[in-house]
């Protein structure tokens, strides 16, 4: 008779087959981490996570300019929406809230005669819009625009400080802003008395906004250069809707020496925290 080969069960086997279970492999612990790695990692982190804010959410600009007082002034920090006017994706679309920009929106946009320059305006002609400017009057295809219409002293004002009123014009029914104009361009009887050199867009004849464009405007109507000077805004040259000033810091003027003074001195408190409409 042919005697059968012996099995021979490995170790293990043989002993899981009584009920006893294989030791467990013993796990080596790595070097412990130091504190400059932990520092570090938690670095990286922070400026992804801040990278991806600023990236894709919000960001802050700085206003340099008085084309905007006294909705926004110089030295103004403005804490802005940048997803809001983003393009609506099958991911991002359903997570951020976006809708289309609207007449009144305060807008932060690239230059479209030079990308580099970032500006703030208010959106008043949306495209396909026929947009009129007549004196102060403002007409969106030929209906007034109701804004609440202020005088203001431009000229001998702090750099940075409000403009100072002279009169309040009442609000139109439907009016949601302000705009600001010069006394020493009021009422002379002349039709051409908020008409600037350079402007050629909708002052002397209506101006039709091409699809995909925006005609902005700053709401010191008199000390702004904007649609009206150098034409409309691409919708692809916009970037972010002003929320509100997160820090509002009074810069140093020459022509000024009551504008000195320390840090301390020179942060405008009543400013921080305001909305921007």
């Amino acid at each position: 008779m042919t005697r059968q080969p012996e099995i021979v069960e490995p170790r293990q086997n043989r002993e899981s087959s009584t009920g006893a279970s294989a030791p467990a492999q013993a796990t080596i612990p790595g070097p412990p981490k130091s504190l400059f790695r932990e520092y570090f990692e938690q670095l990286v982190v922070t400026f992804i996570m801040a990278l991806f804010l600023m990236t894709f959410i919000a960001q802050a600009v700085q206003v340099p300019t008085g084309s905007m007082q006294n909705t926004i002034n110089i030295g103004d920090q403005l804490f802005v929406n940048k997803f809001i006017f983003g393009r609506n994706t099958p991911v991002i679309g359903s997570l951020l809230p976006a809708r289309e920009i609207r007449r009144g929106d305060i807008i932060v946009f690239k230059l479209p005669s030079d990308p580099k320059v970032n500006y703030v305006k208010r959106v008043i002609g949306l495209p396909g819009d026929e947009v009129r400017v007549q004196r102060t009057d403002v007409l969106i295809n030929n209906k007034l625009l109701p804004e609440q219409h202020v005088t203001v002293k431009l000229a001998g004002h702090d750099r940075g400080a409000a403009l100072p009123i002279v009169r309040t014009d009442p609000a139109p029914e439907g009016a949601r802003w302000r705009v600001y104009y010069d006394d020493e361009k009021d009422e002379d009887g002349t039709g051409d008395i908020h008409i600037a050199p350079g402007m050629k867009f909708a002052v002397r004849e209506p101006f039709r906004v091409p699809e995909g464009e925006y005609f902005v405007m700053g709401d010191s109507r008199d000390n702004s250069l904007d649609s009206r000077f150098w034409g409309t805004v691409p919708r692809n040259n916009i970037i972010a809707r002003a929320l509100y000033v997160h820090w509002s810091f009074i810069p140093r003027d020459s022509d000024n020496p009551s504008s000195g003074g320390n840090l301390f001195s020179r942060i405008n408190w009543g400013r921080l925290g305001s909305a921007v409409k």
